[in-house]
């Protein structure tokens, strides 16, 4: 969550109020429930107008009283604190293969979600008709109507540019490039709607509900494809395209002879994606062609297919150790379809890091499995819509509507 241990009393100068409403806000995201005297004292404000605020804050269902306080003499004063089930938001994971829908509270919790096996190459106009009726459905089941929603997250598995919301030239998504994604949303629900790639939207959901209190993460999804997330002082690094994490196409000696279909050869995802290793596997004699099958052969121990991804690791590993120099992450995180391969792949990596890297930046360096699993996504994608809605600016926008 953002950091909101101290508020600027500068911003508390907006003549309708709104900044300081938004304010009083981000300090009560944490949870813990305060008095109006307590929040007067942190924001140096008059207790009238917190008062004021908190009110404007619990029309709009953001916040709600919570009991009282312990009396010091007199009548115990209310305590206010985050109301996580006055609102909610949409989160929806986008596969290669599947669609995900989540309705979430604003602290994260997921109240009600659908799963629906169909291919991303079925096209924008079916994947997002199948997002609205769902969601519609969803929302009716819990008695939420459209001014309970927020905003939407959606994650895509492929190239986003992040300030349009728009996919560009994903490999994997035919009829998707520079679809309107938020544009074909919007026309149903009115909320803004927030699209990003897989992969950082993982490395959200990872972070928020496995490693809340870790600042410097990187979130390696290995499957069909390969990428990571990287959050770096706590916030999500999308660089100036969008396509910062991108290290499915870094060039890795051991396969400079190897073609990958972004037309170089040599990348990483061309040596150690599932389907990579599949193909190898096969020209053994194995019967493997995706990632789930590789996974599979090493549950049953095929030492081929262990041996096989442990080389997968140690590849990943090389480039993943030039990340660890540059950023210098508390926490890699391996996640998709490949890391069900357990230990084996995990092991690849530390080898390489472990062995290669700096050892002031390795001596507190956790690498290890996704914690959330297949969750990861649709629980980031809920994420991204909640720190949206409850961003400052929006919360303004908000209070200052009701004012009007």
């Amino acid at each position: 969550m953002t950091d909101i241990s101290e508020v600027s009393p500068s911003r508390h100068i907006d003549a309708l109020g709104s900044s300081v409403a938004s304010d009083l806000f981000q300090i009560l995201r944490d949870g813990r429930p305060r008095t109006r005297t307590e929040l007067s004292a942190m924001t140096n404000l008059a207790r009238s107008t917190v008062a004021l605020r908190i009110e404007a804050l619990i029309k709009l269902g953001l916040v709600g009283p919570v009991g009282d306080a312990v009396s010091t003499g007199g009548r115990p004063s209310s305590q206010f604190a985050i109301a996580a089930s006055g609102r909610v938001v949409l989160g929806v994971d986008v596969g290669a293969s599947h669609v995900r829908i989540a309705v979430s509270d604003l602290a994260g919790g997921v109240l009600a979600q659908a799963t629906e096996r169909m291919d991303v190459a079925e096209g924008p106009e079916a994947v997002l008709s199948w997002v609205i009726g769902e969601g519609e459905k969803l929302l009716a089941e819990l008695g939420r109507g459209g001014g309970d929603l927020l905003a939407i997250g959606i994650g895509l598995p492929g190239p986003v540019e992040h300030s349009t919301g728009r996919p560009i030239n994903p490999p994997i998504m035919p009829g998707w490039d520079r679809f309107d994604v938020p544009g074909f949303l919007s026309s149903t629900f009115a909320a803004p709607v927030l699209v990003d790639n897989d992969v950082n939207i993982m490395a959200l959901g990872e972070r928020e509900h496995a490693w809340p209190d870790v600042d410097h993460f990187i979130f390696v999804k290995v499957a069909t494809g390969i990428g990571s997330g990287v959050i770096s002082g706590g916030l999500l690094q999308r660089g100036a395209q969008g396509t910062a994490g991108d290290i499915g196409h870094v060039y890795v000696a051991r396969g400079a002879d190897v073609p990958c279909a972004c037309g170089n050869r040599g990348c990483l995802e061309a040596l150690a994606s599932g389907p990579a290793i599949a193909r190898a596997l096969a020209a053994t004699g194995l019967t493997a062609s995706s990632s789930q099958d590789v996974v599979e052969l090493v549950k049953r121990g095929n030492i081929d297919a262990i041996q096989a991804v442990r080389q997968a690791g140690r590849d990943i590993g090389e480039v993943l150790t030039t990340c660890v120099s540059l950023i210098n992450p508390s926490a890699i995180v391996l996640g998709g379809a490949l890391a069900q391969a357990g230990e084996h792949l995990i092991a690849g990596v530390r080898e390489v890091v472990y062995t290669r890297s700096m050892p002031l930046a390795t001596e507190h360096l956790q690498i290890t499995q996704c914690k959330t699993g297949p969750d990861a996504a649709v629980l980031g994608a809920s994420m991204l819509a909640i720190h949206h809605a409850l961003a400052p600016e929006s919360i303004e926008a908000m209070v200052a509507s009701t004012t009007r």
